[in-house]
């Protein structure tokens, strides 16, 4: 799965799927999709603020920079369920359930372990995910597999 056609399935044909499993491809392709985006976004906030010459505390943010903002935020708000989605579908592929992502974000809030549940979430991120079909739907990279192969 390339680049385009990841970013096609999670925002448009599996925007808030969480039943199935995604690639790594997938998952990572998507992750990289957010990263330039929200890069972009951070380099027009701190050039429009550059350009302004607005120091940090002379009283308020520029216009343009509150504008850009509000957009950055509001594509923070569409991202949040199609990112969740493919997260948990990466867990799935992994033959985990997502119910094990929920339970990793909520103890990442925790100070200390919060670190440690990053790197579990990593981790389960960048392992490959189960040969053939598992208890969440057939392998995305080759359905034709069977389970009895592997018995």
């Amino acid at each position: 799965m390339g680049f385009t056609e990841a970013v096609r399935t999670v925002l448009r044909d599996k925007y808030a799927t969480f039943s199935g499993r995604a690639s790594r491809s997938e998952y990572w392709w998507f992750a990289l999709f957010n990263f330039i985006i929200l890069s972009i976004f951070s380099a027009v906030i701190i050039g429009v603020i550059t350009a302004s010459g607005a120091g940090a505390f002379e009283g308020g943010l520029p216009s343009g920079v509150s504008a850009w903002m509000i957009i950055g935020g509001l594509y923070l708000l569409a991202i949040f369920l199609p990112g969740l989605a493919v997260q948990v579908r990466r867990f799935h592929d992994r033959n985990i359930s997502g119910w094990w992502y929920l339970a990793l974000f909520v103890l990442s809030m925790v100070p200390y372990l919060g670190f440690i549940a990053g790197i579990v979430i990593l981790v389960i991120s960048l392992l490959p995910g189960t040969i053939g079909p598992n208890r969440f739907g057939p392998d995305p990279l080759r359905p034709e597999v069977r389970a009895e192969v592997f018995a």
